[in-house]
């Protein structure tokens, strides 16, 4: 964390390669502000600082370096500040519509700080920082800016309506679009920032025909290897007094991660299973080795578990020890006690619901966790 904050002006690389990007806005845009595709702006970060894209798997951070955890933003500034979005809070939109005021502040702070206390877990982050490039005119002003957790202490409604509502605490200001269920920060250019001039390329489809020599090139996505995705909730219809959130998603009381709570044998409260869907093995078949083959799972903090499909009609995907995938995603992920039941709620507060796992070849896997409803670009 220290080598990334004292260090980070000095990568000229990774300014010259965004002011480049910034110089072919006209593929996209007739006007003088420069335009950079968020996911463009991620991609250079990672590349040229040597980072962990977390991007795909919508967390509450981007990037990663070592316990360093990085939301990477890119935005027009209007004037030397802009309010834009950190969070989306479309599943919990039916109870948040019942709030206002200060009690919707505090339900919004929760939510939004549960969600970094997960990443957090998740990664092993143990520090913070939003890194933003801002665009205006003919430049690029870059600057980092503090990532902390809402102080639910210090919030102060500011002004709430039918629209949106908006609030501080003793760090930043918030405004929530309440038809939208968005929450948005104040993001202001602090002392310290880079100033990038651009001049964009006037057209820049000569030049990339130029650049490729008006051959037909073939790309690839960054990340080629095959994944499957794997939903931590059931759709079917729950039983009576189970709660499931607007989009009819519900987790089992006695199977998946609630298994410890299964009735029968007694069972360690640590004792849980990954459901594999019928529908992966169908349409991915051979992405996992045969029932009971062991293979390593690397987990997104870097340690490696050892894994193997189990149960009938191979639908679940356990640990050995079995405790140890509980461990890892009930306790040290979600957070949860030894005897607390995981529902859809609490996966709803963490920000993700499935878990995607990646085949990086023969016995060797890993997993990762993301939102089922976010535009992350796995459903492609």
């Amino acid at each position: 964390m220290k080598d990334f904050k004292a260090e980070w002006l000095n990568n000229e690389t990774y300014f010259r390669m965004l002011g480049l990007m910034g110089s072919l806005s006209n593929l996209f845009s007739d006007s003088d502000i420069p335009f950079i595709h968020y996911r463009i702006t991620e991609n250079l970060f990672c590349k040229y600082f040597n980072a962990e894209n977390l991007s795909r798997t919508d967390t509450a951070y981007d990037a990663r370096i070592a316990d360093l955890g990085v939301g990477i933003k890119t935005f027009q500034l209007k004037g030397k500040s802009s309010t834009e979005k950190i969070a989306e809070f479309n599943a919990l939109s039916p109870e948040l519509r019942n709030l206002n005021g200060e009690e919707l502040a505090h339900r919004l702070a929760y939510y939004r700080n549960e969600r970094m206390l997960t990443a957090n877990r998740l990664y092993g982050i143990s520090n913070q920082i939003y890194h933003i490039i801002g665009r205006r005119e003919n430049e690029l002003i870059v600057f980092n800016t503090s990532y902390e957790l809402i102080d639910t202490d210090s919030i102060k409604v500011i002004k709430d309506t039918k629209v949106s509502l908006h609030f501080k605490d003793q760090h930043h200001e918030y405004t929530f679009n309440k038809s939208k269920s968005v929450l948005m920060k104040k993001f202001s250019v602090p002392e310290e920032f880079k100033c990038i001039d651009v001049k964009v390329i006037p057209d820049p489809y000569s030049l990339l025909e130029n650049l490729l020599g008006g051959q037909n090139q073939k790309f690839k996505k960054a990340d080629t290897r095959p994944f499957v995705l794997l939903p931590l909730y059931s759709l079917r219809k729950p039983p009576i007094g189970v709660y499931c959130n607007s989009e009819g998603k519900w987790v089992p009381l006695k199977s998946g991660l609630n298994q410890w709570n299964a009735d029968g044998r007694p069972r360690d409260l640590n004792e849980v299973y990954i459901p594999i869907p019928a529908e992966v093995h169908r349409n991915s078949p051979g992405f996992f080795p045969e029932r009971h083959v062991p293979f390593n799972l690397h987990l997104p903090d870097g340690n490696i578990l050892n894994v193997k499909v189990c149960q009938a009609k191979n639908k679940g995907l356990m640990s050995n020890p079995n405790k140890a995938l509980g461990e890892w995603i009930l306790r040290k992920v979600l957070g949860l006690n030894q005897g607390e039941l995981l529902t859809i709620d609490k996966l709803d507060a963490a920000g993700f619901d499935t878990v995607v796992v990646y085949k990086n070849h023969d016995k060797d896997y890993s997993i990762d966790v993301f939102y089922s409803s976010a535009d992350n670009g796995l459903m492609e």
